[in-house]
């Protein structure tokens, strides 16, 4: 009489396909991301000549938007086609890079906790960096002036920042008209004008200090950084608790499957 044993180990669909799900989203964002992206550089002419990307000392907003792109886009890719093809190197790339993601964030934010004067000093250098630069690239224009606007503030630590720059500098040297000015974005709004002002800021700096409270905001972008946190900490602190609730969700899915597939080669080698 012979007795043959059948294995009742399987790869769990349910895994499977919230897993392949749960990539695709990554996929489809990645995809998202790279376009817009490209479609900047285009705009820009950065894909027809690549050295202005070079060219530009301050941060180009878009590489941080491609970089994040390729990122997502090779997650998702690995994640997906790990699922569905029950590849366990693709899964355990995807598993250990979002392990390792997740890890450095927890770095970032203890060392950001721990070492705050020294944040605050690579902050400042970061934005005055990027104030040479203003002028260099729209994109990065368009950032400054959204932070400037929507925190009411003006250069890292206050106006006179604006002299990193050659076209706001104070300096004889300068042809410029913006010469001792500051970007609109400084300008306090005035709730009449519909037509944003773009020369409101022209020769403010040209004038005595007590004049400036009427006319464009003095508090520097750091400081006004500083005062929104602790405001605004509930919404960081869940932002943070969301992001990473995904990604441990997306490494128990990874692991799992990846248990449930050696679960079954191991049933079948006997």
């Amino acid at each position: 009489m012979h007795y043959y044993r059948y294995s009742n180990v399987e790869v769990s669909c349910w895994y499977k396909y919230l897993l392949f799900s749960y990539n695709i989203v990554f996929w489809l964002a990645g995809v998202a991301f790279l376009a817009a992206g490209l479609w900047a550089w285009s705009e820009k002419g950065v894909l027809s000549d690549l050295t202005k990307v070079t060219g530009l000392h301050g941060l180009d907003p878009v590489v941080l938007v491609l970089v994040v792109g390729v990122v997502m886009f090779t997650l998702g890719f690995a994640g997906c086609v790990g699922a569905l093809r029950e590849n366990i190197c693709l899964l355990k790339f995807f598993c250990g890079t979002i392990m390792l993601i997740f890890l450095l964030e927890l770095a970032v934010a203890v060392l950001a906790f721990l070492f705050q004067d020294w944040v605050r000093d690579r902050v400042k250098e970061f934005f005055e960096n990027n104030i040479k630069s203003y002028r260099d690239d729209i994109d990065l224009q368009n950032l400054i002036d959204s932070l400037q606007r929507i925190n009411h503030c003006c250069g890292a630590q206050g106006p006179d920042d604006w002299d990193f720059n050659i076209y706001f500098n104070c300096s004889s040297e300068s042809k410029s008209r913006e010469k001792c000015g500051v970007p609109f974005s400084c300008c306090i709004p005035d709730p009449a004008q519909k037509v944003v002002n773009t020369q409101c800021g022209y020769d403010i700096r040209k004038k005595s200090k007590s004049q400036w409270d009427d006319q464009i905001f003095v508090k520097g972008c750091i400081v006004a950084l500083e005062a929104w946190l602790p405001r605004n900490i509930y919404i960081v602190a869940g932002v943070f608790i969301a992001i990473s609730l995904l990604q441990i969700f997306g490494i128990f899915l990874a692991r799992t499957l990846i248990s449930d597939i050696e679960a079954v080669k191991a049933g079948n080698a006997f």
